[in-house]
């Protein structure tokens, strides 16, 4: 092998491991999870253990935040979030308030499924706004994964409040006791 393959195939596998896939396939293993990408949001979540999702993008990466704007466009988010997602007849996704946690993990999930099925899954409000409507799923409309957490990474590069509250409120867990703030 000579050495552009094999620096290739070593940073295959360097992404692999820090996405959290296996760092090998092979057609021998039904169970082992298509690469980011390649899988429909609700196929994602249903494969892959709660708190495991990680956004393989950074909000730094221009080129992705322009793409995950004009998905978020296409998907029809801007329709209650507002077009930069500063809210509208729903919640502002810019403040520094998380309805549901503002972790990777917890966002794919609440949009692939929506809140009532999130709700279902355990998870609950621990943050309030002034809308309190339910979110529909988006595990359908959005294609793959990898256009969801381009969506995800346009959101965040949009973010207003603390960095420090960018990722959530690591004190708070959607999935403990729920709070007294509404049923969605």
């Amino acid at each position: 092998m000579n050495k552009a393959v094999a620096a290739s195939v070593s940073l295959v596998l360097a992404a692999a491991v820090w996405l959290g896939l296996p760092a090998t396939s092979s057609a021998a293993d039904p169970a082992a999870a298509p690469a980011a990408g390649t899988m429909p949001p609700l196929e994602r979540i249903k494969s892959t253990p709660k708190g495991q999702l990680k956004n393989p993008y950074q909000d730094s990466d221009k080129a992705i935040v322009e793409e995950g704007r004009k998905l978020f466009l296409r998907a029809s988010c801007n329709g209650c979030h507002g077009g930069s997602g500063g809210g509208g007849m729903c919640p502002p996704l810019t403040n520094e308030t998380w309805v549901y946690g503002g972790d990777d993990d917890t966002l794919f999930r609440l949009i692939s499924e929506g809140s009532d099925a999130l709700q279902k899954d355990g998870y609950h409000r621990i943050g309030k706004e002034n809308v309190v409507g339910p979110m529909m799923p988006f595990g359908t409309i959005v294609k793959s994964d990898d256009d969801l957490w381009k969506i995800i990474t346009f959101v965040r590069s949009n973010w207003r409040g603390s960095e420090a509250k960018k990722y959530g409120d690591a004190s708070k867990h959607a999935t403990d006791a729920p709070l007294d703030v509404g049923k969605h």
